[in-house]
């Protein structure tokens, strides 16, 4: 009777031990799944947003030039206050950066005009001394200037024919010793180059003597030149980008476009122009007074060299 007593007994303690062990290694491996499995922090999901593309500034040094532009009488600016244009609240509508193609937009549209012009402009004047007008360049000394630039935009006239604007230039002027000589009073003197972007395509003027027997004293007067018949270079650049270079030397001009074709003036007429002090000129000189016309002329580059 007492075996069958401490039988059950120690059944049910063995019973409890082992449901004890049981529940032991459950809740052992319920700890060790606690530990083992990581705290995943909650992950912020970001919209993807576009990536903005590279700004493209144009490479043109403008220590050397002043711009003119069609408002007021009209206004210049001059270095070094031209070096900021890009916040220059005067300059920022006619004067500004493309960063889309690294370009430097010169806008304009008929309005103010210069003292010896009935045309407005957005254009560059070189000044081998900045903020000096004085001090210039004779083709004896030689100077050279190379540009990459385009005209994406311009308007046309009543007959639906794009208008035209001078995008180079080598403007003539009078030493103060010429001036005085022949009595006038400032120093302009006529541009012996003219370079039109003309319906797609680059159009070269220059000046001729209407007296070749003219003396060195009477050649200095404006109303000794005339017009040439113009040249026209046969490849169309259209609206996209080319490239100009102009080379003047003692007696001799030549221009290039696109690296390809070329025109050499070496006549009489460059050969007494000598006489001449010039400056280089860039930009957007626009011939047309058209009501609502317009212009853009995108420099990417420019470099002037004596």
């Amino acid at each position: 009777m007492r075996n069958r007593r401490y039988k059950k007994y120690f059944k049910s303690v063995c019973f409890s031990f082992y449901t004890l062990g049981l529940l032991s290694i459950f809740i052992s491996c319920e700890k060790e799944e606690a530990v083992d499995k990581p705290i995943v922090d909650p992950i912020e999901v970001v919209p993807e947003t576009e990536i903005s593309k590279d700004y493209k500034l144009p490479n043109i040094d403008l220590s050397h030039w002043k711009v003119t532009i069609p408002i007021g009488n009209p206004t210049e600016v001059e270095p070094p206050e031209i070096i900021d244009y890009a916040t220059n609240e005067t300059l920022k509508r006619f004067m500004y950066n493309d960063s889309t193609d690294g370009s430097l937009v010169f806008y304009t549209f008929p309005a103010s005009s210069t003292a010896n012009s009935s045309y407005s402009r957005t254009e560059l004047r070189e000044q081998m001394q900045p903020g000096n007008n004085s001090v210039n360049w004779t083709f004896e000394q030689g100077g050279k200037m190379k540009g990459t630039l385009s005209v994406p935009e311009i308007s046309k006239d009543e007959n639906g024919e794009f208008e035209r604007t001078i995008v180079m230039q080598i403007h003539g002027r009078l030493t103060n010793e010429q001036r005085d000589l022949i009595g006038e009073d400032d120093n302009n003197a006529p541009p012996i180059l003219k370079i039109y972007w003309f319906k797609g395509k680059i159009r070269v003027k220059t000046k001729v003597l209407k007296d070749i027997e003219a003396s060195d004293t009477e050649i200095l007067f404006t109303d000794a030149w005339g017009d040439d018949e113009g040249f026209n270079f046969l490849e169309e650049v259209g609206h996209e980008k080319f490239t100009l270079e102009i080379v003047a030397s003692k007696g001799k001009m030549e221009i290039t476009l696109n690296d390809k074709e070329k025109v050499v003036y070496d006549n009489i007429h460059i050969q007494k122009w000598n006489v001449f002090e010039n400056y280089f000129k860039a930009g957007n000189y626009f011939a047309s007074k058209n009501e609502n016309s317009f212009a853009k002329v995108k420099y990417f580059d420019l470099e002037v060299s004596h």
